[in-house]
């Protein structure tokens, strides 16, 4: 699809089928209104996905979208869907009082992910490889990983 704002039913389907992100927003009204009336906005921006949280859209780059790993992008719009959740709960998604890896937000939107990607047959290792941004650290990212029950191994430095 060419850069440009869609719905979120037309670039991601199925979606009211995924258990654990009707686990992780347990009001079915608010879920429905989530996966109704979210808009995403395809990006020729680096990067992967991110929340603006001004609007409450999910930002996703094409590039991510086009050569991105299928289960990392499955993923990555479940733990965005729980961001879009706490942005209508009025969250502050970008709290700078808490490193990245600690953010309440955070670890919300990663257990989600963490469940949905067991379910899927996700070993611990590569959920733990799937958890790792280059933003934070090796220490930080074994700190993300014991905080979440992951078994895995922590990135390399």
């Amino acid at each position: 699809m060419p850069e440009g704002r869609y719905r979120l039913k037309d670039i991601f389907s199925g979606l009211e089928e995924v258990e654990a992100l009707r686990r992780c927003v347990v009001n079915p009204d608010l879920l429905k209104r989530i996966l109704q009336e979210t808009w995403v906005a395809l990006t020729d921006e680096d990067g992967y996905m991110y929340v603006n949280d001004t609007d409450g859209s999910v930002v996703v780059g094409l590039d991510y979208l086009k050569n991105g790993d299928a289960k990392h992008l499955y993923l990555d719009v479940i733990h965005e869907l729980v961001h879009v959740k706490q942005f209508l709960e009025g969250k502050n998604l970008f709290d700078r009082t808490y490193s990245y890896v600690d953010r309440p937000t955070e670890i919300e939107a990663y257990r989600c992910c963490i469940e949905e990607g067991r379910r899927i047959g996700m070993p611990e290792d590569e959920i733990a490889e799937y958890l790792y941004v280059e933003w934070v650290s090796r220490k930080e990212h074994a700190r993300l990983l014991k905080t979440l029950g992951v078994k895995g191994v922590a990135a390399p430095t």
